[in-house]
């Protein structure tokens, strides 16, 4: 007699972003049925469609990579901002308390102003300056009032992938192209390599077992700022571009950036017993993976 493992069902929305797409590249090293979505195939502001795909799909695990962030671009739209990144988590949470499902919502440092003097743990006051941390944040709170059971928040910061457009992305085209750049250096934090953070969720995802939404905090370890991680990007990958370190008032831009979302991230290590790479090496990993360490 042949015996047969059932695959658990997992929806991934916003799987043509940096986070998502990390998930189908990883996909296959996981025994779970993958079922990657974006806002053409599944649109989850339809909490109808959303729940009609559930039910006719079997899923049993959601994890919301889908988000709005265009950060300066949601000043002036507030309401697309607040669509995807609360109506569409409300719904998802709505859906996942009534269907018993469990679901990995991924959040945002910025629901933090950034004055803060040591790294923020789950449990300090928010206060988001922009438009695009208030729907983050709101988003939250939603799915912390509906409550769906084993169900988390993850925060995390500066993300960067070898998919879609990013800050490393972005340095290496600037660095090839001139000669000096203006990058600032005082605003401070961690970088997270999508790759690290979609594994962490996939490799936790079994141990979740909680009855209230949990918060945790998750990046790259180490501590820098824009500045640094520019110039260790060019160093990395040869590049004679200078980084000249500027100021945040030199660079005006729409919504106001927080100077200070360093995350302490001993809850989600502690909880789940993981390890958090340092964020050379994981530069390191994603500039060989794009062909661009030298």
């Amino acid at each position: 007699m042949e015996l047969t493992t059932i695959m658990t069902n997992i929806l991934i929305t916003g799987s043509n972003g940096q986070v998502g797409s990390e998930f189908k590249s990883l996909s296959a090293s996981y025994e779970y049925k993958f079922f990657f979505t974006d806002r053409e195939t599944l649109d989850i502001t339809d909490k109808e469609a959303i729940k009609k795909f559930i039910v006719s799909n079997d899923i049993k695990i959601i994890i919301n990579c889908a988000a709005y962030t265009a950060v300066d671009k949601a000043e002036t739209d507030e309401a697309n901002a607040d669509n995807i990144n609360n109506i569409a988590v409300k719904n998802l949470a709505k859906i996942a308390k009534d269907k018993n499902i469990k679901l990995v919502h991924i959040s945002t440092d910025y629901v933090f102003d950034g004055e803060h003097y040591k790294p923020y743990v789950e449990y300090d006051a928010t206060h988001p300056t922009g438009i695009y941390g208030k729907t983050k944040l709101a988003g939250e709170k939603a799915m912390i009032d509906i409550n769906p059971l084993n169900s988390i928040i993850i925060r995390t910061s500066w993300v960067y992938s070898s998919f879609g457009n990013n800050f490393v992305k972005t340095m290496l085209r600037l660095g090839k192209e001139r000669d000096s750049l203006g990058v600032i250096f005082d605003q401070v934090g961690t970088p997270t390599y999508a790759k690290d953070l979609a594994k962490v969720i996939l490799d936790i995802l079994a141990k979740i077992n909680n009855e209230k939404v949990e918060i945790y905090n998750y990046s790259n370890e180490g501590v820098l700022s824009w500045y640094d991680f520019a110039k260790e990007i060019m160093k990395m990958a040869k590049l004679e571009c200078q980084i000249n370190p500027i100021e945040t008032k030199e660079y005006p831009t729409p919504a106001s950036r927080p100077h200070y979302t360093l995350l302490n991230k001993s809850k989600i290590k502690n909880t789940f017993n993981v390890s958090v790479p340092y964020w050379k090496d994981s530069l390191d990993e994603c500039l060989r993976k794009m062909g661009e360490k030298k």
